[in-house]
């Protein structure tokens, strides 16, 4: 595959997580920043391919094939950013863009070494699940910040967004994976919740609060 067939079948792999139903193309477009009608036509070679299911008006899904295919794109997005976090001391908002280079390499021998050679972690550094070299993903339980009870503590466990302006604001502000998290109240009029963040207080806007990733404790 070329890199650009591989950014669509990882772009339909991570809009067929955020629903069970057929992506559009129009979404594809959205995510990628490109025509519709250029994502049409990339859509009839990767189905000449086997690796998606489309249908003119219908949407598109990704075929088993696709799906596997998808999944090890992710798999060495997500292990070089481990490394790159872990081994070269990058911080959790530097490591996408060199990730999406880094993810095009073929070596499936030097990812498997990589997987070994990190520990073969089940999350990157944002908290986001690393697929095994079956495609196999560690399903974690977890539920936005938003959604958390008042008073129950829970544990950060990853993000929604991972733009690099919303980590540099979790790190100015001391959150990050692991950090135990508690809501102390919560405001009605916009939602706004003050919270408990290890022993740190502070109030962050429902924004914030909804592309934060808890487990429950």
């Amino acid at each position: 595959m070329t890199f650009s067939e591989e950014n669509y079948l990882k772009t339909i792999y991570h809009l067929t997580t955020l629903s069970d139903t057929e992506v559009s193309t129009n979404a594809i477009a959205e995510m990628i920043e490109t025509k519709a009608s250029s994502v049409t036509d990339m859509l009839k070679k990767l189905a000449e391919k086997d690796l998606v299911n489309y249908k003119k008006y219908q949407g598109v899904s990704l075929t088993e094939k696709g799906n596997l295919s998808a999944k090890m794109i992710v798999r060495k997005h997500r292990l070089w950013e481990v490394f790159l976090v872990d081994k070269l001391d990058f911080s959790w908002d530097e490591v996408h863009d060199i990730a999406e280079q880094l993810e095009h390499i073929k070596s499936e021998q030097l990812i498997n070494k990589l997987d070994d050679f990190l520990g073969n972690p089940t999350e990157d550094p944002h908290g986001d699940p690393i697929p095994d070299a079956n495609g196999k993903i560690l399903k974690i339980e977890k539920l936005l910040l938003s959604e958390l009870s008042h008073n129950q503590p829970g544990i950060c466990v990853g993000v929604k967004d991972s733009s690099a302006e919303f980590l540099k604001y979790l790190d100015k502000n001391g959150i990050a994976l692991g950090s135990k998290i508690q809501i102390l109240t919560k405001e009605d009029f916009d939602l706004s919740l003050k919270i408990k963040v290890e022993n740190k207080e502070l109030t962050i806007s429902n924004k914030i609060a909804s592309n934060l990733f808890v487990k429950v404790i």
